[in-house]
């Protein structure tokens, strides 16, 4: 207020936060523009939209020009009235509707006090007029009841009688905002609005039963249960109302009554769901007490179990309703001790980050991050885990559980009050959100829309602080809450388990070691002891480590938690704790970058093959973290890679040493690409790729470092090498559990006798498989010579002249077969160059390949495909030599360059996948059949490499329904929940190759 001369000046419409332009006009038609209404303005510029009050103010007087006079008296005079009048105008454009048409309805608001559950059932019995129900199996206390109104007058007067009530409540909800008058927390608006939804029902019911029976007794029982929300008593201004009938008997007199009360209450209230009844929407409408009990017994799943934590016997027969709660409560505390509790928990917890839409996740604040079903689906979760030996968490509502797990010492006692604190406010904005239209719906405005935003922040009592405008406080406080309930599951779940073993404050309250283990098992670790002691081991480290543990475990271990092998993450974890002991940036580099963390976790949990590369190659995991072009593990240039392998071999002062240094770069790349891969950072093709660059750099080091040493300073190479990759390296295509196959070739240099050239060649050949294949804790380094000709009878090492004159008398179609892959990997490149200009003749012969040498590996696969297969393999999920699997797709591939090369020299590739592009683009397969042959082919290199990954060792065979399955399809990147999904996809895929693949053979 301004004063001018000692006069009040009545305030602008701006200052008032009206809109200029006509609201002078606006309140001149109410008579409000002299000095008396000055603190009548103040307190409507207090509204939430201060322009939608004095619209709504408008509407009210033109409907009701008659009583105009007496609203403005009280507005006046009666400042709890205003408070109330213009919150609620201002906060609701629908209940401002209800006002303007139902004239006479805003006396509701002078009552200075609620009306209680009994008058409020009272209000909604009277609009139907009805009477107790005297006959049938009444007992005292049941809310059963016959309505003198039926039919759609009977709906129109609920509805309106039930607005009438929802206004009430909102009135004194809001008027906190507009004026100095009591604040209703969350807990009570919840449970009103429960008792307004149970008062409802009840009359539904009462009109359902008259419509049913008519002036017929009510011959048995029914009882509606309450269930989600309302059961809880948390119940939203908008929000379905979640129900269970109970019926004795359950004929079909009681199901037509249930479907009318539904209808009914639909129509005037709400949507009345009976979803969550015995096999939802499927099942029957009412069952028996028995019939409850027997199904919840015998079938229902976690969820089914979950959801009757919030049961409450709400209206109709309350003596059957407490049979039932009675009956079923215990199952719910028994729930956790199920096999499958774990991954249906697991399973739910995904769906949930599921069923949000991506565009709207940052504005949702129920299925959102940091939002409201986190809390709820976190609390319920520990009640199950620790309710079924402490009764004193048999509480519903979210407030009320996480006060009792707060007291019970399974929370800590500030994050239980900070969480409680963070739901509050996030329901909040729900009810302001849903009152606005009374609408359903769990939207923030959008980021551009100011006004929204404004409003909002009004209508949550959020005022303006310091330079910050109220809208500007909202989001800021909107990201902080949301920011602390999205650390929710860690802290809740871990950070007490952490204050149980490193006993952090001797007062607080903490987990015994049974709750801990408990807590543990039901969050997915098998062996929850194991786990326990390896997160008091890693909590108790000494000094500086130990104290950032403590500060980072609950997260590492939310992390862990979600990967397929929790166990297995944690071990790992503890080992690779132990292997960097004293270095400084590991626990700094995981408490500052999260994203490091995660990825670590994830990888810790899922890969026993990149665990054990880590522990001898820590440094690599600092390329977890993302840098200015992306993730730094997909940043490193593989060329790079090489020319440090080459040059760190060399300098290496024997070949001891030297293999030392080829393996540790060798392992450091491995842990990179199978890191990148696992991540989902690297598609099948680069991983493929990186496999055979590294493999052909250490033969090339090695090598390089053999002739080095076995060569007199001063004297002249006896001998050119080259080595010639064969079957995938070649291709450039190896997987993590691929050998290295490959020929060497030598050329004696000008001088020196050919048999002394060989016996050299020789002798530095032994010496790199020899050095190559000594055993060690890293994945093998097999060096395999068995496609040379002759096979394992023929030398390691051949002339040009001597391989040129084997493979023009003498190769056989299968030695034919697998030059098509030859290609130079190491060595002198130009003698390299020379030997695959020679095999040319062979593997692409003018004229193409005889059809007697197409018969014949016709024949070989038949043989392959019926005794090559390991006993006890399924051949349809073998993925190397199963139906539609590698073999099957290469011997494909092949044969049609053998078929076709020396017409396209587009067929001259060693690249399976390459010559595959080749192929259709050719014309010679349809596109539909390269597309199946290219799907098989890279789904079953995706699966091996996961199962080499999972298992850190190589293996071809997928396994069956289970644990593992779930890890490797986890490590294919598919969810673990679709485990299943992964195997039949595979299957699907390679079936439809090997149509393909037979089609070829037998064309």
């Amino acid at each position: 207020m301004t004063v001018s001369r000692g006069r009040s000046v009545v305030p602008s419409p701006g200052r008032l936060g009206l809109l200029q332009n006509d609201a002078r006009e606006r309140l001149g038609t109410l008579g409000w523009t002299g000095v008396d209404e000055v603190e009548l303005l103040w307190s409507l510029s207090r509204a939430a939209d201060a322009d939608l009050a004095l619209a709504a103010l408008i509407r009210m007087r033109d409907a009701d020009p008659d009583g105009w006079s007496e609203i403005d008296r009280h507005v006046r005079t009666d400042k709890h009235f205003r408070g109330r009048l213009f919150a609620v105008l201002g906060g609701s454009d629908a209940l401002g509707d209800h006002l303007a048409a139902e004239p006479g309805v805003w006396r509701l608001l002078l009552a200075d006090e609620l009306p209680d559950a009994a008058a409020v059932r009272t209000s909604l019995l009277e609009a139907v007029d009805a009477e107790p129900v005297e006959d049938g199996a009444v007992e005292p206390g049941d809310l059963l009841y016959r309505a003198g109104l039926t039919g759609p007058n009977a709906v129109a007067a609920l509805r309106r009688a039930y607005r009438d009530q929802v206004l009430i409540l909102a009135a004194h909800d809001l008027a906190a905002t507009v004026e100095d008058e009591p604040v209703l927390y969350l807990p009570e608006v919840g449970g009103r609005l429960s008792d307004l939804a149970d008062a409802a029902l009840t009359a539904a019911l009462a009109v359902a039963i008259t419509t049913v029976l008519d002036d017929k007794p009510l011959e048995g029982q029914i009882a509606v249960i309450a269930m989600g929300k309302c059961g809880a008593r948390e119940l939203n201004y908008v929000s379905d109302v979640d129900v269970v009938f109970v019926a004795e008997p359950a004929d079909s007199v009681s199901a037509r009554i249930a479907g009318e009360m539904m209808s009914i209450g639909s129509s005037a209230f709400f949507d009345v769901d009976a979803g969550l009844r015995p096999e939802g929407k499927r099942g029957v409408l009412t069952r028996t007490l028995e019939s409850h009990i027997t199904y919840y017994r015998r079938w229902a799943k976690t969820w089914e179990f979950q959801a009757l934590l919030k049961a409450r016997a709400m209206t109709g027969s309350m003596t059957l309703g407490a049979e039932y709660i009675a009956a079923t409560s215990p199952m719910v505390w028994d729930a956790s001790e199920r096999d499958d509790f774990v991954p249906e928990v697991q399973a739910m917890r995904r769906r949930v980050e599921e069923l949000i839409p991506a565009e709207e996740k940052s504005r949702n604040i129920k299925l959102g991050g940091g939002g409201l079903r986190d809390v709820e689906f976190a609390v319920q979760l520990l009640q199950m885990v620790h309710g079924r030996v402490d009764p004193d968490l048999h509480v519903q509502s979210t407030v009320d559980a996480l006060a009792a797990l707060t007291d019970g010492g399974y929370i800590g006692r500030d994050d239980g009050a900070n969480f409680s604190a963070s739901y509050q406010f996030l329901r909040l904005l729900e009810h302001r959100l849903q009152l606005q239209r009374l609408q359903r719906t769990h939207l923030l405005p959008e980021p551009s829309d100011k006004a929204g935003l404004r409003w909002l922040a009004r209508a949550a009592h959020v005022r303006p602080q310091g330079d910050k405008d109220a809208r500007q406080v909202l989001n800021e406080e909107l990201r902080k809450q949301r920011g602390r309930v999205r650390q929710l599951h860690q802290k809740l779940f871990y950070r007490p388990l952490l204050e149980s073993v490193a006993r952090l404050d001797k007062g607080a309250l903490r987990l015994s070691d049974e709750s801990a283990k408990r807590q543990l098992a039901v969050l997915g670790w098998s062996f929850p002891d194991r786990a326990l002691a390896h997160i008091r081991a890693l909590g108790s480290a000494a000094g500086r480590s130990g104290q950032i543990q403590l500060l980072i475990l609950p997260g590492l271990l939310e992390h862990i938690s979600q990967t397929p092998d929790p166990d297995a993450g944690l071990l790992n974890y503890r080992r690779l704790c132990d292997e960097v002991v004293g270095v400084d940036w590991f626990l700094r580099l995981l408490r500052d970058d999260g994203v490091v963390a995660e990825r670590l976790m994830h990888v810790l949990g899922t890969s026993e093959y990149i665990a054990d590369l880590l522990m001898r190659s820590p440094d690599v995991i600092q390329l977890y973290s993302s840098g200015a072009t992306g993730p730094k593990l997909t940043e490193v240039d593989s060329a790079d890679v090489v020319k440090g392998l080459v040059a760190s071999t060399m300098r290496a002062a024997d070949l001891d040493r030297a293999v030392a240094v080829a393996r540790s770069h060798r392992r450091a790349e491995l842990a990179r690409i199978a890191s990148a891969d696992l991540l989902g950072l690297m598609s099948v093709r680069e991983v493929c790729r990186a496999l055979s660059t590294v493999w052909a750099a250490v033969l090339g080091a090695s090598l390089d470092k053999v002739i080095a040493t076995t060569l007199v300073p001063g004297e002249p190479l006896p001998a050119k090498i080259a080595v010639i990759g064969m079957g995938r390296l070649g291709g450039g295509e190896l997987g993590y559990g691929s050998d290295a196959d490959v020929m060497f070739v030598c050329e004696a240099s000008a001088g020196v006798a050919e048999e002394t050239a060989m016996r050299w060649a020789q002798s530095v050949a032994d010496q790199v498989r020899q050095m190559l294949g000594t055993p060690s804790a890293d994945p093998p380094l097999e060096v395999d010579v068995g496609l040379r000709p002759e096979g394992k009878n023929g030398p390691i090492v051949r002339t040009l002249a001597s391989y040129e004159s084997y493979y023009r008398q003498w190769a056989l179609p299968w030695e034919v077969q697998a030059l098509l892959r030859a290609h130079t990997v190491a060595g002198d490149p130009d003698l390299g160059l020379r030997f695959l200009h020679m095999i040319d003749a062979t593997r692409y012969p003018e004229g193409g390949v005889s059809s007697d040498a197409v018969k014949e590996i016709r024949r070989i696969k038949a043989r392959i495909d019926s005794e090559r297969l390991p006993r006890g393999a399924d051949p349809a999920t073998h993925t190397k030599l199963g139906r539609g699997g590698l073999a099957d797709v290469e011997w494909t591939v092949q044969l049609t360059q053998l078929r076709y090369a020396h017409k396209h020299p587009e067929l001259h590739n060693t690249s399976t996948l390459e010559t595959l592009d080749a192929i259709g683009e050719l014309g010679l397969l349809t596109q539909e059949q390269v597309e199946m042959l290219m799907d098989a082919w890279l789904t079953a290199t995706k699966a091996r490499n996961a199962l080499v990954l999972v298992r850190g060792k190589p293996v071809d065979q997928l396994p069956g329904p289970g644990r593992m399955l779930r890890s490797v399809a986890y490590a294919a990147g598919w969810p673990q929940d679709q485990a299943q999904e992964f195997l039949e996809h595979y299957m699907r895929v390679t079936r439809r190759a090997k149509a393909v693949v037979v089609e070829v053979f037998e064309s």
